[in-house]
């Protein structure tokens, strides 16, 4: 549990970037094993944080720190600590939790929360013609409607746009708008997030497309852009439309609440005698927060135009009625650290996270140092018959040499004895796609999910190599899985297991471990159900003991215990003084059926304790004990040399 806590904290504070110096020069050896002024100056800012000063006594505190630290390292590794399979094995563990994270968390996830909080700090106007996809379309189906998107774009202009759209769009939304949207925020709804990457890029009154979505393709412009609304909080008073004949007696009722309030009435009072919205009449007319789009656009413009907190708007016309706006708060675009959580949820519930991971690793597959052999896999999966490859029993051909298929630099090699693996592990998935394809089809879809495979253990095979923070913290988790072995095997079970040493060690300090001045008290828990009087036990109490009470009244009608508390731990106990006799006030619980009081039998004068009774703490300090001659050992059996150059240059004055 301790090993866990200790390497989940490494994890936690993880995300430190490297500071100060990046100097590869060597600052301190322990037995020859160097370590650098890089690694030195990253684990002491990551320590200490907002305090890492980088004075004198705050590095060199934190130096004979470290070279403890590296001292018990250097002994594991002597122990042989670092071969044992078990400890491989936890650490592998480690690093594929720490890089499934990691990669993905630098590569996909934080570009995009970052490009989305961008795109949030402006609301965009936008129009668009829609080519919609019909069920679900074949790769043909797409690429005709393509074509039709990609001949209609040669002839749209901004100027033409809103007659292109009427002609062309299949969004029945906007078709008789001229494509019209308004202005938008981000992210866009579930699956147009390529339409947002393209619009946000795109500069105003510039006609871009064809552009494919999950709802078809488009072609779209931004015709405005503004700053940000975010939110307004909200109040109003409605009254409505009536459904037919002179409206004036409305706009009357609706201009005397405006006037009774320009008097200086009460809001949510004008508004319980006039609104006519029932559900926010009698909560002072509270609609909550809104952003753009939610209500129609005259009620948002008033609302957002309201300058100070308390504002409220002239009267304002819907399609349903008239309103006066109260403005109560307004929330603009929050701060990227406050919502980083909530706009990673966002973009991993829409397609941009996929796409971009894909991206990523179509990058990597069409690098300079990626060789992949298209013909080897075209040969083999030829020879493959539907008969026997989507059978459970079907067996990998025998292969004459290595086939390589995937090669990426000169140290990442795989073959088709690999993918022929793959397939074998995979055999629901081929035999399950054999019913609506061919062998050749399939080893083809099954190829392609391999070699993403592939990319992406690549990418993490190269995690320490390209980012010195990954590398700073898998040294941390191995060293650090290291210590603790080591520490338990040559500290902690030993503290434990030595009960002659612990006995030794207690007596040479048992005058450490004392008690103070305590007080013996009793504490009655007395029993009312039965009709027991508390207030005679109490009143018995106070001139007789615990076993004499209980005598008197009955065992069964109360719960006594005695026990020492050290004076300082009285507080505990309301009125209770440090002096024979003393008694709380009798607490009566109707509710319970019983009522309280306690009583201090006597005071107990300083003594030494007992082994048994400073136990923990013992253990504790001669654990330290033990850890200290440890460390001291150490020191003599494996050499420290410091740089002293290069420790006066971590050093500011």
């Amino acid at each position: 549990m301790i090993k866990h806590f200790i390497l989940l904290a490494i994890f936690l504070v993880g995300g430190t970037t490297l500071t100060g110096q990046k100097d590869s020069d060597i600052l301190f050896t322990v037995a020859g094993e160097p370590v650098t002024v890089e690694e030195f100056t990253y684990i002491y800012a990551k320590t200490n944080g907002d305090d890492a000063d980088f004075s004198e006594s705050s590095i060199k505190e934190y130096l004979d720190l470290y070279q403890r630290f590296k001292l018990k390292v250097v002994r594991a590794k002597s122990m042989g600590l670092d071969t044992v399979a078990a400890l491989q094995q936890e650490l592998a563990g480690y690093r594929r939790q720490l890089a499934d994270n990691y990669l993905v968390n630098r590569q996909v996830t934080d570009r995009l929360i970052q490009e989305l909080h961008e795109h949030q700090q402006q609301d965009i106007e936008i129009q668009h013609i829609l080519f919609q996809f019909r069920g679900n379309p074949r790769p043909e189906d797409t690429l005709r409607l393509f074509k039709l998107a990609n001949s209609v774009r040669q002839t749209v202009t901004i100027d033409n746009f809103a007659e292109k759209a009427q002609q062309y769009s299949q969004d029945k939304y906007s078709k008789d708008k001229g494509g019209k949207i308004g202005f938008v925020t981000a992210p866009f709804p579930k699956g147009l997030h390529n339409l947002e990457a393209a619009l946000y890029e795109a500069p105003v009154n510039t006609v871009v497309g064809p552009i494919r979505t999950e709802a078809g393709y488009h072609l779209a412009a931004k015709t405005a852009s503004r700053p940000a609304r975010g939110e307004i909080e909200a109040a109003h008073i409605m009254v409505r439309k009536p459904e037919s004949g002179d409206p004036a007696s409305v706009i009357g009722k609706i201009n005397k609440a405006k006037l009774l309030l320009d008097d200086g009435t009460d809001f949510g009072q004008v508004a319980a005698t006039f609104s006519e919205d029932d559900k926010t009449k009698d909560n002072d007319g509270y609609i909550g927060f809104f952003g753009i789009n939610r209500y129609e656009r005259a009620i948002e413009d008033a609302a957002f135009a309201l300058e100070a907190d308390g504002d409220y708007s002239d009267v304002v016309e819907s399609k349903v009625g008239y309103h006066i706006i109260k403005r109560i708060s307004r929330k603009g675009i929050q701060p990227l650290n406050d919502v980083r959580a909530l706009l990673e949820s966002k973009i991993k519930a829409d397609g941009r996270f996929a796409d971009a991971e894909q991206r990523m690793l179509n990058k990597i597959r069409t690098g300079d140092n990626v060789t992949e052999n298209k013909a080897a896999f075209g040969r083999y999966a030829a020879t493959l018959v539907d008969s026997t490859f989507f059978n459970f029993r079907w067996t990998p051909m025998a292969v004459k040499g290595e086939v390589s298929l995937l090669k990426i630099e000169d140290d990442f090699n795989r073959t088709l004895t690999d993918f022929q693996e793959y397939l074998t592990k995979n055999t629901r998935k081929r035999v399950g796609m054999g019913r609506t394809m061919n062998a050749y089809s399939v080893a083809n879809n099954l190829y392609e999910s391999w070699i993403e495979e592939q990319l992406m253990e690549y990418a993490e095979s190269r995690l320490e190599k390209d980012y010195p923070e990954f590398r700073a913290l898998m040294r941390e988790y191995r060293e650090g899985i290291l210590l603790f072995e080591a520490t338990k095997m040559e500290v902690w079970d030993r503290a434990s297991e030595d009960t002659l040493g612990l006995q030794q060690f207690f007596e040479e300090h048992r005058e450490d471990y004392r008690w103070g001045e305590r007080a013996e008290i009793t504490s009655y828990v007395v029993s009312t159900a039965g009709g027991l009087d508390p207030k005679s036990v109490y009143e018995y109490a106070r001139t007789h003991g615990p076993d004499a009470t209980q005598d008197e009244f009955g065992r069964a009608s109360m719960e006594v215990t005695t026990r020492p508390y050290e004076l300082n731990r009285m507080v505990e106990f309301e009125g209770l003084e440090a002096k024979k006799g003393s008694l709380t006030k009798l607490t009566n619980d109707l509710r319970k059926n019983q009522a309280t009081f306690h009583k201090v039998e006597r005071l107990l004068p300083p003594r030494n304790k007992e082994l048994r009774e400073a136990r923990g703490y013992v253990i504790a300090d001669f654990q330290d004990a033990l850890e200290k001659q440890w460390v001291e050992n150490l020191r003599k059996q494996y050499p420290i040399k410091v740089n002293k150059k290069a420790l006066a240059k971590l050093i500011k004055s």
